[in-house]
């Protein structure tokens, strides 16, 4: 017998919340629902997916190895319905984006076009914000699709494809700043200055601290044209995707020279698996995963 759908959507829902009654409420399902649906599913792969007995939800080794499959399944079965929307016709009244403003430029223009030309009478947002604030967008429903730089891991609700393409960010400072004088830099020399950084609105992220930089002192801002213009202003050194740099303020920040330095960020398209995509929406996320 084929797994159905509603049990492979509970064990990935409880494996990513840690218990049935946490998936039961994401789901909004009874716990004896969930875990009926784990139980058939276990019989239909005779194999058991979790460890009975334990205090915390955990998977057996037959489980961890069949849980990217089931995703793998319940990814396919939304592809199907997002081309079956489409040709179903229903078109959205508004398609909402959420994306960084580190990916405006390149190739996503050209999909906007694309976007434009295929469904002119479309009303169409465009919402600008990072991490956390763009999950959160998705989550709430706020946005149909968002672009995000790439996270380990994602929550069971939140449907995610890796971009071909990704950005480039380098450290800028003011062109008169004490760095921009000095021929390469470090973290003790970028220790001395005060550093401007990411931080999302909804949550206490930081999306570059993993850098391994440390400063004493620090400003943040929800966005990088913000920080880009404090950094303008000789407030400190940022990280900061060279498009933005390039296209609005060429002149006025320096690149510096640093060891590992400038990086390549990956980027995902997200949109969330609990509301399906309206045919433009599920356009754009194809035509978005696609180049």
């Amino acid at each position: 017998m084929n797994p159905s759908p509603e049990s492979l959507e509970s064990f990935v829902h409880a494996a990513s919340c840690g218990s049935f009654s946490a998936a039961a409420r994401r789901l909004g399902k009874s716990q004896s629902t969930i875990s009926e649906a784990i139980a058939r599913l276990e019989i239909d792969l005779g194999v058991e997916l979790f460890e009975r007995g334990v205090r915390q939800l955990k998977l057996t080794d037959a489980g961890g190895t069949l849980l990217a499959h089931a995703e793998e399944v319940l990814a396919a079965g939304e592809r199907l319905k997002r081309h079956a929307a489409m040709l179903a016709g229903g078109l959205e009244a508004r398609l909402t984006l959420a994306l960084s403003d580190a990916y405006q430029h390149g190739q996503h223009e050209e999909r906007l076009c694309e976007l434009d030309e295929r469904y002119p009478d479309l009303e169409f947002e465009c919402l600008i914000a990072e991490g956390a604030d763009v999950l959160d967008l998705v989550s709430q429903g706020r946005a149909h699709v968002g672009l995000i730089a790439a996270q380990s891991g994602y929550d069971a609700s939140i449907g995610h494809a890796r971009l071909a393409h990704g950005a480039i960010f380098g450290i800028f400072v003011r062109h008169d700043h004490h760095l921009a004088a000095l021929e390469s830099v470090d973290t003790e020399a970028l220790a001395q200055w005060r550093r401007l950084r990411l931080r999302s609105v909804v949550g206490n992220d930081n999306n570059d601290d993993d850098m391994g930089f440390v400063s004493a002192r620090c400003w943040t801002a929800p966005d990088h044209v913000l920080l880009m213009e404090m950094a303008a202003l000789g407030f400190g050194w940022a990280i900061l995707p060279r498009s933005l740099v390039q296209a609005y303020e060429p002149g006025r920040l320096k690149e510096l020279d640093m060891n590992g330095w400038p990086k390549q960020t990956a980027v995902d398209a997200v949109w969330s698996r609990q509301r399906p995509l309206g045919p433009a929406a599920a356009w754009l996320l194809d035509r978005l995963i696609k180049f």
